[in-house]
């Protein structure tokens, strides 16, 4: 659990700065201007307009992130910084079956192989994402 939420506080300022250069963007489109000008007042536009709009490169990209926080928790596990003993965790099984490797194989295959299929998916879930989100990317 502490390595979880150690991973989420590091990150929390690359989704800040993500989200308020998202924002950015959008305050300056012409559908925003037309909620001004009709009167909307700040919290409405904030909520019904700019938040909905901007988390498209913020769920992109989350998604992102989960890999990289998943492959940093079991190399910290690996390395024996992780999660404790009793915790089950890939990277401690990782480690725990380098001794075993010449007589069991797959001692180490299961948990590596569980470990790249799920970063795998998470790698496609981003770019699924990407190209349902980004209108830049959709072709005519």
């Amino acid at each position: 659990m502490q390595t979880a939420l150690a991973l989420a506080i590091v990150s929390v300022p690359e989704f800040a700065r993500l989200m308020r250069s998202s924002v950015l963007v959008e305050r300056e489109r012409d559908y925003v201007l037309a909620a001004i000008s009709v009167g909307t007042t700040s919290e409405l536009l904030i909520i019904r307009h700019l938040i909905p709009n901007s988390m498209g490169p913020v769920l992109i990209q989350l998604s992102l992130a989960m890999s990289f926080a998943v492959l940093s928790e079991a190399a910290l596990s690996f390395l024996g910084m992780g999660t404790g003993p009793p915790t089950p965790s890939w990277g401690g099984m990782l480690q725990e079956s380098r001794q075993y490797l010449r007589q069991a194989p797959w001692f180490g295959v299961f948990p590596g192989g569980a470990l790249a299929i799920l970063l795998l998916g998470l790698n496609y879930l981003s770019d699924a994402l990407r190209d349902v989100l980004d209108p830049r990317s959709q072709r005519a």
